[in-house]
């Protein structure tokens, strides 16, 4: 049971779960994260830690449409192993609903 990135992470990217993570899972696109769900060790620890509950289990049924997309940018976009800086306006879009549809990128970090 790994766990999966939803779309509260995007553009808050908060990354206080990076930090804890033990197996360094991982990735980052241009305004979100991602977990690798072959790395993922099932540990838990970064669920917590997120602000913004954008962490779940991928047996969770909010998490269905998010396994895959998981997955897929895993494979694509870059590991990050270290808690950067969150974007500065993260803070205006930590509540809102509907994130994916309005702002998701494929692109990895610029």
């Amino acid at each position: 049971m790994p766990y999966v990135v939803n779309e509260n992470c995007i553009k808050c990217k908060l990354q206080d779960c990076v930090e804890v993570c033990p197996v360094d899972c991982f990735y980052e696109g241009e305004n979100m994260l991602v977990i690798h769900p072959d790395e993922c060790i099932d540990c838990g620890v970064c669920e917590p830690e997120c602000p913004v509950e954008a962490i779940l289990p991928d047996t969770d049924d909010a998490s269905e449409k998010f396994v895959e997309l998981n997955a897929k940018y895993s494979e694509i976009w870059p590991n990050i192993t270290e808690k950067g800086d969150p974007p500065s306006d993260w803070e205006d879009f930590k509540e809102e609903d509907g994130k994916f549809d309005k702002y998701f990128s494929e692109n990895p970090p610029s």
